[in-house]
């Protein structure tokens, strides 16, 4: 009993360790090298802008026909969802079954043992 009981307990760690899997959005396995800085930082500190404060009173250029005059407010449409996550809910769920059918077996054992008296 001890062992189904230890198989069972290895089989639904299995499984939950199946389902998490890390989740990369462009599907890719290796993550992107992080970028390296361009220019080391200098104990200077940096000039600030010499712009006055007050508008200006020349008119601002009107938009080229190409560029959007407004600006967008909501949530970036960045591309189409994916349909789903992968193939690890098989996993889960295939180990899930087998999970409940041994512990059936287990119950169903445990019974007979108990009735022929073993």
């Amino acid at each position: 009993m001890r062992r189904t009981g230890l198989s069972a307990l290895a089989l639904a760690c299995a499984a939950v360790l199946a389902g998490a899997v890390p989740a990369f959005a462009d599907g890719t396995a290796t993550p992107s090298p992080v970028p390296s800085a361009t220019t080391a930082p200098s104990a200077e500190p940096s000039v600030a802008p010499t712009g006055s404060a007050e508008p200006s009173a020349a008119p601002t250029e009107a938009p080229a026909s190409d560029q959007v005059s407004v600006v967008p407010s909501g949530a970036p449409d960045t591309g189409v969802a994916s349909s789903g996550s992968g193939g690890s809910g098989v996993l889960v769920g295939g180990g899930a079954a087998s999970a409940v059918v041994l512990a059936g077996g287990a119950v169903l054992l445990v019974r007979r043992r108990r009735a022929t008296g073993a």
